[in-house]
């Protein structure tokens, strides 16, 4: 099995959530006050993972809410390393060993114990904190497809321009067409270069409409500043 990604968005989240579930698996379930806790880690982390989903798939994030996923991926990372402290601290006793080592070692246990399990109500009150702070700052609204308005890529529109309503692309077009008939090169790229609202992608879609059909293998592809890979 993969270990879990973390993301730039993330955080530790999700190895995080990984590891508080294991901590209620069978290994610790002496330590009953800890697996309460992790649990309830477990449960409030997950449905902030769910909103760092959602925020994950916006464009532009309303200042307050970048601040909360800022803060949660932080949390995350200082939550794991204090996870993976305890679950090195916490091992079974060797059966070799002998009484008086096997005793000075399950003291020197239970004060760990002691330590973590308030470490984690530091943990808890993070945790909770966060959650204020979502609610507090309506975070969660952001993510609200009715108040969240979605802008409108340009090059979109461009692509169901009528020829009709085009106005100078008649010489470019031939041009790009020349060049890209020209079997005596087997290949080529053709680059339309220009800053923004020249026209660059209804010049392309014009070309690919006019000779498209004189390849076997085609594609008009519209890729976005931030595509995901």
């Amino acid at each position: 099995m993969s270990a879990p990604v973390i993301s730039a968005t993330m955080g530790a989240m999700n190895p995080l959530i990984g590891k508080l579930a294991a901590l209620m698996g069978d290994e610790y379930k002496k330590l009953t006050g800890v697996r309460r806790q992790a649990s309830f880690l477990k449960d409030e982390l997950s449905t902030m993972k769910a909103l760092l989903e959602k925020l994950e798939l916006m464009d532009e994030l309303d200042p307050l809410a970048k601040n909360w996923r800022d803060h949660v991926r932080e949390m995350s990372y200082d939550m794991e390393n204090c996870i993976d402290d305890f679950m090195r601290d916490i091992g079974g006793a060797d059966a070799k060993m002998g009484f008086i080592k096997k005793t000075a070692k399950c003291l020197k246990t239970l004060r760990k114990r002691h330590r973590i399990a308030d470490r984690m109500e530091e943990l808890k009150a993070l945790a909770l904190q966060a959650n204020e702070r979502r609610m507090r700052y309506k975070i969660d609204d952001c993510t609200n497809s009715t108040n969240h308005v979605v802008p409108i890529d340009t090059r979109m529109l461009a692509i169901y321009k009528h020829t009709a309503g085009l106005v100078g692309i008649d010489g470019p077009k031939k041009e790009l067409v020349s060049w890209l008939t020209d079997t005596r090169e087997k290949l080529k790229v053709v680059a339309i270069v220009g800053f923004g609202g020249l026209g660059k992608t209804t010049l392309a879609k014009q070309v690919y409409d006019t000779i498209g059909g004189q390849f076997s293998c085609k594609i008009f592809l519209s890729v976005s500043q931030r595509p995901d890979m």
